[in-house]
C-alpha cells in the first residue's frame, strides 16, 4: 500500500515537472520525458555508433578499411612512448556535439553517460584493459581547472575505474605549467607546447604499475605522448590510454 502511494506520489510531481518545468534535448530540441534523461534524449544517446573499421594496433589510428587491425606506417617506423591507444570513435557528428556541451557549456552530468558509452565501445579490448592497476586523468593546469570549474578527463577517469573496478589515481600526475590550449596551435607545434608542461608528485605511486590513461580527444597525440614520457619517466611499467574522440 505504502509503495503504491509513493509510486503514484512521484508519477504526479514528474507529471508536473514536465508541464511546468519543461526540458529539451540539446541535441534535437525534443522532450525530455523519461526520469533518467538529462540534457541529452535517449536516442540522441543511443545514436552514438560503436566503430567497426579497421585501426592501428598501437596509435589507435582509424583506417578506412574494415579488414584486421594492424600497425600503421608511423608507429612501424617509431613506436610512441605508450604502447596501446584507442578512441571510442571519430571527433565528428552527435559525438563530438555531446563533448562539446560536456566540456564548454558545463554540462558535467553528460561525463556518466559518455564514460559509458567509453566503457561500452573499449570494454573487449584486452590489449587495453589486462593487468591495468591505475586510471590517470589527463590533468588541467590548477588556472584552466578553476575557470572551467572541472577536469573533464577526471569525470571520465572515475567513472571508468569505476565500470572496471580499477584504482583511480588522482592528483599524482600534475600539470606544471598554463599552456596554451592546444586547439589554438598548429599540429607542428603542439609537441613544443606540451614539452616540460607534466610532472609527478609521488614517483613510488607510478612506478611498476601498468596505468591507463585517459582524456578526452585525440588530435596530434602530443598530449598523450608527453604524459605518458612522464610517467615512464616516474617508473611506470606501461602506459596505455583511452580518449573519447580520435580528431
Amino acid at each position: 500500500m505504502i509503495s503504491s502511494l509513493y509510486k503514484n506520489a512521484t508519477s504526479c510531481a514528474r507529471l508536473a515537472e514536465l508541464i511546468f518545468f519543461p526540458s529539451f534535448c540539446e541535441l534535437c530540441s525534443s522532450l525530455l520525458e523519461l526520469p533518467h534523461e538529462k540534457v541529452i534524449c535517449r536516442t540522441c544517446l543511443q545514436s552514438l555508433k560503436l566503430r567497426h573499421s579497421s585501426f592501428c594496433l598501437c596509435c589507435g589510428r582509424f583506417f578506412d578499411d574494415t579488414g584486421e587491425p594492424h600497425l600503421c606506417q608511423k608507429c612501424l617506423q617509431k613506436r610512441p612512448t605508450f604502447s596501446c591507444h584507442r578512441s571510442c570513435g571519430q571527433y565528428n557528428g552527435k559525438l563530438k556535439d555531446i563533448i562539446l556541451l560536456f566540456k564548454y557549456r558545463k554540462f558535467m552530468v553528460l561525463g556518466k553517460d559518455l564514460a559509458w558509452f567509453a566503457y561500452r565501445t573499449l570494454r573487449n579490448e584486452e590489449a587495453l584493459w589486462w593487468g591495468v592497476e591505475a586510471v590517470v586523468p589527463v590533468p588541467l593546469h590548477p588556472k584552466r581547472k578553476k575557470q572551467r570549474g572541472f577536469n573533464q578527463a577526471l569525470i571520465i577517469a572515475k567513472e571508468l575505474a569505476m565500470l572496471k573496478g580499477i584504482k583511480l589515481v588522482e592528483g599524482q600526475l600534475v600539470k606544471l605549467k598554463n599552456i596554451l590550449p592546444q586547439t589554438s596551435l598548429k599540429a607542428e607545434d603542439r609537441q613544443k607546447n606540451v614539452k616540460g608542461a607534466f610532472g609527478i608528485k609521488e614517483r613510488e605511486k607510478i612506478e611498476g604499475k601498468i596505468i591507463l590513461l585517459v582524456d578526452d580527444v585525440y588530435t596530434t597525440g602530443s598530449t598523450i605522448r608527453e604524459c605518458s614520457s612522464v610517467l615512464k619517466n616516474a617508473g611506470a611499467k606501461d602506459v596505455r590510454a583511452i580518449t573519447l574522440a580520435r580528431a
